[in-house]
């Protein structure tokens, strides 16, 4: 019933939403009496906010077409290499060249916690000019017939498996927030079979390894309620309209509602700052906003059992930092990798997955020699701010890059802290 009274609101909005683009694009063309002046800009950044409010937003395209590989620039196409009922591995292929084809190849998982995988657009991006570069593009749940059955946490690890067989030896592995824990389920579950398909190296990016520690705001929400509560309270089934009608999801607009709330007045103070640059007439800052906010506020549904799951087993139990977390009757022992190289990377200001949680990660894999291992704590940043931005680009990919250029770690890491 939630479902469909979010969908019965936004139709109802649906005029208001027209009419409000009607009015922006009125008063934005050169033609348009008084729309030079400051009354016009003003009306015209009105209607714009009150059309981004009640818009809805689709899925962003990666719109990743160039790179820059050893100073030449190169073209960049998508291709889909593999496709699962509920994912898509993605290949971002780069023009053929002697040279490029000897990068290394890695595996960016990226969440499937509401937001697509484009929100990782400037990760691969500062990736592509010395790596072969993939990520999971996760399909949103309300796209996915109820016939392709159910999809948790178990069948998640079971897809990273999957693709990592598929990739072959030597892929290395990059999971940013909640992929983190999957992530280093599937690499324990191929090193306890000595497979040669195991990662060469393996980085966890601010990922709830263990929640107890430095509990955050979501952390004790999930911790604070039952897998019942969250069932009953959270999860609805798609409407019949859509492709996967009936299936039961956790929505994507209660997701962005919780990401949102989070920091309400950051939120509240960019939308002020971006009415005002539109007044002022400053394009620049105005299209910044636009492109952060137009894939902000692009979401999309998770499957009501990798959402609970994730919840109990990661949130309430603990089942990976207590040693019982089980994968199909399988116990999965992080002590069982050895020849991975791990590198785990939090921010100092992260409040989704705090420091120190993702570290927790190096207490579990107690066989990798110190030399293939590294913690580093990002200062001044977020949880986005690891993944994503000037810091991202410049601090912490030269990591990622170092780490999976020393080919399993090969060469000395000298701090872990």
């Amino acid at each position: 019933m939630l479902y469909q009274l979010y969908e019965l609101q936004r139709a109802a909005l649906a005029p208001v939403q027209v009419w409000a683009e009607a009015t922006r694009t009125a008063f934005s063309h050169p033609w348009m009496p008084g729309g030079g002046t400051a009354f016009g800009r003003a009306a015209a950044a009105s209607a714009e906010m009150v059309a981004r409010v009640t818009g809805r937003y689709d899925k962003p395209a990666f719109g990743l077409t160039e790179t820059t590989v050893r100073g030449r620039p190169v073209a960049v196409s998508e291709e889909v290499v593999a496709r699962w009922p509920f994912c898509e591995l993605r290949r971002f292929r780069r023009e053929a060249t002697g040279a490029n084809l000897r990068d290394p190849r890695i595996l960016i998982v990226a969440p499937m916690s509401g937001h697509h995988a484009t929100l990782l657009r400037d990760t691969v991006a500062a990736l592509l000019p010395a790596h072969d570069v993939l990520i999971t593009d996760w399909v949103d749940a309300r796209r996915v017939p109820i016939a392709n059955g159910p999809f948790g946490l178990d069948d998640y690890i079971a897809y990273l498996v999957e693709m990592l067989r598929t990739l072959g030896p030597g892929t290395s592995v990059l999971a940013v927030c909640q992929p983190s824990v999957p992530a280093l389920a599937a690499t324990a579950l191929l090193a306890a079979d000595d497979d040669p398909c195991q990662p060469a190296s393996l980085i966890l990016m601010g990922g709830p390894i263990d929640a107890r520690v430095n509990p955050t705001g979501p952390n004790l929400l999930a911790a604070a309620q039952s897998r019942a509560w969250f069932e009953q309270v959270a999860i609805t089934q798609v409407p019949f309209y859509y492709p996967g009608a009936f299936r039961r999801v956790f929505p994507g607009f209660l997701q962005l509602s919780g990401f949102m709330s989070m920091n309400l007045d950051r939120h509240i103070g960019a939308h002020i700052g971006f009415f005002k640059h539109l007044i002022e007439g400053d394009g620049d800052s105005a299209e910044a906003h636009r492109r952060f906010y137009d894939e902000y506020l692009s979401v999309m549904d998770l499957p009501a059992e990798f959402y609970l799951d994730t919840v109990e087993r990661v949130f309430q139990r603990f089942e990976l930092a207590g040693g019982t977390f089980d994968w199909r009757g399988r116990r999965v022992d992080p002590a069982a990798i050895r020849q991975t190289a791990l590198l785990t990377i939090e921010g100092e200001r992260d409040d989704i997955s705090a420091p120190g949680q993702t570290r927790a990660a190096h207490d579990l894999c107690v066989n990798i020699p110190p030399h293939r291992r590294l913690h580093h704590v990002q200062p001044d940043v977020g949880h986005f701010g690891i993944f994503n931005g000037r810091r991202w680009r410049e601090q912490v990919m030269p990591l990622v890059r170092g780490s999976i250029r020393s080919r399993g770690g090969r060469r000395l890491w000298s701090r872990l802290g």
